[in-house]
């Protein structure tokens, strides 16, 4: 058998592959089995602490329930408080406005009867202002012409009944 040869390739493949092995054996087996052994010894304290952490959250959560309950009861006894302020000022607002509200209307009432009174006289002011002024376009207008004159003295001489 000749060695250089490529029929021989499996020969040494075979002789790479067994110092490769003894090579691996003598420097890397124990490293490596020494960090698997590391990794092992971490996983199983990283197990143990996420335990006590696990029953350390439990504890928590008790506590904080009871918190949350404390807090619950407080509040609603915060809020109570506060309804009952808030119903006190609202009926106190409602009668100072009620109140308010009655005095305004009084006074409206009576600016609104002082200023009716105002406008009616100044509307019959106008009126008779007004009724003077067609008075005397009409009877401007009737009375232009003599003729008119003698005919309006007649028509009311004839509406006339002497009783």
């Amino acid at each position: 058998m000749n060695f250089i040869h490529p029929e021989s390739l499996s020969f040494w493949t075979l002789i790479v592959f067994v110092c490769l092995l003894l090579l691996l054996r003598a420097f890397a087996w124990k490293p490596i089995l020494k960090a698997l052994k590391e990794r092992e010894d971490s996983i199983n304290h990283a197990l143990e602490a996420a335990d006590e952490a696990k029953k350390e959250m439990a504890n928590l959560k008790a506590d904080n329930e009871k918190l949350l309950t404390e807090a619950r009861q407080e509040r609603e006894a915060i809020l109570k408080e506060a309804r009952e302020i808030k119903e006190r000022l609202i009926s106190q607002a409602k009668e100072e406005a009620h109140a308010e509200g009655l005095k305004i209307i009084s006074q409206a009432k009576a600016t609104i009867e002082g200023e009716k009174k105002m406008a009616i006289a100044e509307m019959k002011e106008q009126i008779a202002s007004l009724s003077l002024d067609i008075a005397k376009k009409v009877l401007t207008k009737e009375l232009a012409s003599e003729v008119r004159q003698e005919k309006l003295v007649e028509d009311l001489l004839n509406e006339i009944t002497i009783k």
